[in-house]
């Protein structure tokens, strides 16, 4: 059975036959577009008939039960997704620009850092929605009988080392504020 194969037995399984799996270029490029109902499967997944890829099709189908069921969490962060993005474009030259014209207390500076937060939250939203898709993908494969216990086992193994990117990135941008926070954010200007 292939990644694509899978994710169809999945979700057919659970009743969602409204979302079209799909195929996308590139390699770590696999996710669930909530917005379109589609599951796209990187080159490295679709056709595939590993484990591993295997994996990945039912952690993203975790996805679509999430949607289905209305999770909140996996909803809050596709609305953060356009705020995220902005801070994570504009944060850094914002306080940039800001220390440069206006000193670490600046107005700008400031701004820039409230917008880091956007990115920050982001993530820290991110972690628990990811998690949550994996022990679904687990539990998911077991229940229609795609992987075998010993290959279950191996699944767990790669969704959780998948999981650690998640808490790398959200320990990076929890970091990098709390960075930006003493460089700016104890900065107080003496006028006496």
């Amino acid at each position: 059975m292939t990644g694509a194969q899978a994710a169809e037995r999945i979700l057919r399984s659970q009743g969602i036959d409204y979302v079209r799996v799909g195929h996308v270029r590139g390699n770590l490029t696999d996710h669930y577009d909530p917005k379109n109902k589609v599951l796209n499967l990187s080159d490295t997944v679709y056709n595939s008939t590993s484990v591993s890829a295997i994996g990945v099709a039912a952690h993203e189908c975790g996805h679509a039960v999430q949607d289905k069921v209305g999770y909140f969490l996996l909803n809050f962060r596709g609305s953060l997704v356009p705020a995220a993005n902005f801070g994570a474009q504009l944060s850094w030259p914002l306080i940039i620009i800001g220390y440069l014209f206006g000193g670490a207390g600046g107005t700008l500076v400031k701004v820039g850092i409230l917008m880091f937060c956007a990115v920050v939250l982001f993530h820290l939203v991110t972690l628990p929605v990811e998690l949550d898709a994996s022990r679904r993908a687990l539990r998911l494969l077991d229940e229609n009988g795609i992987l075998v216990e010993d290959e279950v086992k191996k699944t767990r193994k790669v969704l959780g080392a998948a999981a650690l990117t998640y808490v790398a990135a959200l320990a990076a941008s929890i970091l990098q504020l709390l960075r930006l926070l003493i460089l700016f954010g104890g900065q107080r200007r003496n006028d006496d």
